[in-house]
């Protein structure tokens, strides 16, 4: 699928700069002439302009040293231009084609990036709706990019600015959970509800959220007449957030 979807772009591609009266670039220019025509749009904000040279320096210098930097620096392009599929299948060709090459860690983060962007969208923000009710598929996603590069890539220039977002996707990520675990909860589903809290407390450790879960798990084992387990969760709830921190929250 995706060598097919190349391949289009690619004809694309070609058409493009030929309809724009670019015909002499790829006839006659090598592939740093190519590459610097593409870099120039993508400094200057034409995504679309970028990412159409970078194709066609890839199809017809498939081999050449600014063809790599070109692989690159299209996934930057299809991100701009919100290309997000195309995006990430460049990035997943990248690391597979060079698995050793010192910019992997680029090609996580942008994977990263691009699932970041894409949950929740700006609108959801403006009209204010309830993100904690949403299944958070991409922002799990990007959870597991920036949790693979760091694990991989400690020491990568990319490593703080993915560890600000793990926060925050973190935190996004337990509330889900909990707001789950509260619905399983007031439909008497105590099993279903302690298994969500618990694993909001297992995956995503630090997250304030905690607390609740650990609540819900309190109230889902007391209701199952499961006593040492709610007691367990009560020590671990006191030891994190306090003597005072148990209060009712589920009704």
């Amino acid at each position: 699928m995706r060598s097919t979807t190349k391949t289009i772009l690619i004809a694309v591609a070609a058409l493009w700069l030929a309809a724009c009266g670019r015909d002499d670039v790829i006839q006659n220019a090598g592939p740093e002439l190519l590459y610097e025509r593409g870099s120039n749009m993508l400094n200057a904000g034409n995504y679309q302009g970028a990412i159409q040279y970078f194709l066609q320096l890839e199809a017809t210098y498939p081999f050449s040293n600014v063809t790599r930097q070109a692989q690159l620096d299209i996934i930057y392009a299809y991100y701009k231009a919100r290309l997000f599929e195309e995006a990430i299948a460049a990035a997943e060709e990248f690391e597979r084609e060079n698995p050793t090459h010192p910019r992997v860690d680029y090609t996580l983060y942008m994977r990263g990036l691009v699932y970041f962007d894409k949950s929740p969208n700006f609108l959801e923000r403006l009209f204010k709706v309830d993100l904690s009710a949403r299944p958070p598929k991409d922002s799990m996603r990007s959870y597991q990019m920036f949790q693979e590069l760091l694990r991989r890539f400690p020491n990568s220039e990319y490593a703080e600015d993915a560890h600000k977002r793990m926060v925050y996707l973190r935190n996004r990520l337990a509330e889900y959970e909990n707001h789950v675990a509260r619905y399983y909860l007031r439909r008497g589903a105590y099993v279903a509800a302690a298994r969500r809290a618990e694993y909001a407390v297992e995956h995503f450790p630090g997250a304030p959220q905690l607390e609740e879960s650990l609540e819900i798990m309190i109230e889902a084992y007391e209701r199952m007449g499961m006593h040492d387990l709610a007691a367990d969760a009560a020590r671990v709830l006191e030891l994190n957030f306090g003597a005072d921190a148990q209060r009712t929250r589920l009704d």
